[in-house]
């Protein structure tokens, strides 16, 4: 089931940039292509694959370091910037994407700076008030990591994952029911921007709201796309421990409002149905 495989894939995703060149095979193509297709719990929302060498949408960040190569594919996560939470749907659906992948052994790596946004329109058909807001390379990794991506985890193993601690106020850590301690641990392992984890959480006994840390964005990207990522981690491991719930969207400094469903409630998690 999903939430298996990805909550699985949370604890060994890790960032690619570097690729071995082998093509994908047919049968991942088929099932990425396929998911990035069904996979649509928003409809401002969605995700283009394209199989083709992503060389000339990537640029490094400093000098050779950061660069992409070897990816036989990217993805495209576009969103329709007439939604006020288009930011954080998109870094939901986003990761859920990127956990599918890494659930059938392949490399990914977030890039929503320092990419080519008009090479990739050339590609996609844009509708009006479409944009690209991030991309990722798709591909097989190599088991060792090259020097530059050393580096490049150097820079970011200068912000420690901050603790619970620090991230969560309201109900206190010891009458946390285990659902939400490990969702919340879930989401603190959530990919961010230069590692900025900009996501806090109000912990209540039945429900947690995000927010973000401050208003101001840095680095180009959206601080509330890096708290949708967070949002589908946190409910994948809610799930883990068989609670379902809805998000409810809210407006500036807070992302949403996780609320746990009643135990007679059947409907599947990471659905429409289950997001306001």
């Amino acid at each position: 089931m999903l939430q298996g495989k990805w909550y699985s894939a949370i604890k060994v995703r890790k960032s690619r940039r570097k690729f071995n060149g082998k093509p994908l095979e047919e049968q991942l193509k088929t099932k990425l292509e396929k998911f990035c297709k069904e996979f649509n719990p928003f409809s401002e929302v969605r995700a283009c694959i394209v199989f083709k060498d992503p060389e000339s949408v990537f640029r490094g960040i400093i000098g050779s370091y950061g660069k992409v190569k070897g990816a036989p594919a990217y993805i495209a996560f576009i969103g329709d910037m007439t939604s006020p939470f288009v930011h954080e749907k998109l870094g939901y659906v986003g990761e859920a994407i990127i956990l599918e992948a890494t659930s059938l052994g392949l490399g990914t790596c977030w890039i929503g700076g320092f990419f080519r946004r008009e090479v990739v329109a050339e590609v996609i058909k844009l509708h009006n008030t479409e944009k690209v807001l991030a991309v990722t390379p798709v591909g097989y990794a190599d088991k060792d990591y090259t020097l530059e991506e050393k580096i490049l985890a150097g820079f970011a193993s200068g912000h420690k994952r901050k603790s619970l601690t620090e991230l969560c106020s309201g109900l206190p850590w010891e009458k946390w029911p285990r659902w939400i301690e490990c969702g919340l641990e879930a989401a603190r392992l959530s990919p961010s921007a230069v590692n900025r984890q900009p996501w806090r959480f109000h912990v209540e006994a039945n429900s947690v709201t995000v927010r973000v840390d401050s208003e101001k964005d840095t680095f180009r990207i959206s601080k509330r796309l890096d708290c949708g990522i967070a949002m589908l981690h946190f409910e994948v491991g809610a799930y883990v421990h068989g609670i379902k719930g809805k998000w409810e969207f809210l407006n500036a400094p807070q992302v949403a409002k996780f609320v746990k469903m009643s135990q007679d409630v059947q409907e599947h998690p990471f659905s429409s149905e289950n997001h306001n």
